[in-house]
């Protein structure tokens, strides 16, 4: 399988590149964060986003979206990576229309797809609960009342869980806490009675929200899929999520890596320029072939989502692994040859140091994504 772009893709690429290098460039992340933004991205950029065909990428058409599909969902979030935007593409354009698409009724998709498309509906996935990512340990409870359930539990690390207008919750209606069996999906009003939401600011000032359900309400229409069938679900909403999050680490790393040559072409010492010192020469080379390497793995995820390859969820964690261990080298490597100034709140680098580790962490980290990458091949 050849992996290139087509005319399209290349044309969204960039389009999303110049977008965001003018409207959301890594100034803006630096102002959001010295300001304490309460919103934590800048709502008149999504909406330009929305205008811009971003928020609707994987919106089908007859639902008001581009139905570009994940591979130019990518695209847009390794431009994304690139200039450390915020905005809540992952969240919202990615895990919340996939779970509408993978999972939602015909009224479902109807209500909501084209509010996401137009940027007028933001959602945030509320899954995780332990200290590290599983999905599968799901403790919070739906009991049946009514016409519906209560969810009763608590969700930690929800995106954009702080500003979202609908959470897509994992509940558990029957099964042990562990077990895949059992899980179900619910779409909740995040200001239904009952629900307290705490926010969180993460080391890269992203936002990830605490979130507790207390005899909240929900109809039986709320739930997304069948009940009890959940798990499924949710695994391809997180692929998606990985695979996406693979693409913006990518941008994290060309980025880091871009800046970091440039440095080497100006900083002089010794009385002439650092690149032409052939030990800083081998690591640019080297890191230069990593971040390669990433791209054809990020890749290949985005086109195995878009072709329904039954071996998808193999290639979300190997892009999600792999470009998580490039963007740890690439900002590790962008600090060091920096020198001392890299260390410095003034200059933009340590910022690409600080959101790699928090989207290395994000839907499981390279140690969670090998053993579950071994456990689909049998070992």
């Amino acid at each position: 399988m050849a992996l290139t772009l087509t005319d399209d893709q290349k044309m969204i690429r960039e389009s999303a590149d110049g977008f965001f290098r003018t409207e959301a460039p890594v100034s803006q992340h630096r102002k959001l964060r010295d300001t304490a933004d309460a919103t934590g991205f800048d709502r008149a950029t999504w909406a330009k986003m929305a205008e811009m065909g971003f928020a609707g990428v994987l919106v089908p058409e007859a639902h008001g979206g581009a139905g570009f599909g994940h591979v130019a969902a990518g695209l847009i979030m390794e431009a994304i990576g690139r200039n450390l935007s915020a905005a809540p593409m992952l969240s919202t354009a990615i895990l919340g229309t996939t779970a509408l698409v993978t999972g939602g009724s015909a009224e479902q998709q109807a209500r909501y797809l084209p509010l996401i498309a137009e940027g007028k509906r933001l959602f945030a996935l509320a899954a995780d609960e332990a200290a590290r990512h599983a999905p599968a340990h799901v403790a919070t409870t739906a009991t049946p009342s009514g016409n519906g359930f209560k969810l009763n539990g608590t969700k930690g690390f929800v995106l954009d869980g702080h500003v979202a207008d609908t959470l897509i919750v994992a509940a558990r209606t029957s099964g042990d806490h562990d077990s895949r069996d059992g899980i179900t999906l619910f779409l909740v009003d995040a200001t239904s009675a009952g629900i307290a939401i705490e926010r969180r600011a993460m080391v890269d000032s992203r936002n990830a929200a605490r979130i507790s359900f207390d005899d909240v309400q929900v109809d039986g229409a709320d739930v997304l899929g069948a009940v009890g069938e959940g798990f499924g679900i949710l695994e391809k909403v997180l692929d998606a999520g990985r695979a996406c999050l693979a693409a913006e680490m990518l941008g994290v790393s060309s980025e880091s890596f871009a800046r970091t040559v440039d440095y080497l072409k100006q900083r002089e010492q010794f009385g002439q320029k650092i690149g032409s010192f052939q030990a800083l020469q081998h690591r640019a080379a080297h890191l230069f072939c990593e971040v390669e390497l990433a791209r054809s793995t990020m890749l290949r995820a985005l086109v195995a989502l878009d072709s329904c390859d039954d071996r998808s969820s193999q290639f979300a964690s190997l892009a999600k692994a792999k470009c998580g261990e490039v963007a740890k080298l690439a900002t590790n490597e962008a600090v060091q040859m920096h020198g001392g100034i890299g260390m410095t709140d003034d200059f933009d680098i340590g910022f690409f140091m600080k959101r790699a580790r928090a989207a290395q962490e994000t839907f499981g980290d390279i140690a969670f994504h090998g053993d579950r990458l071994a456990r689909m091949m049998g070992y």
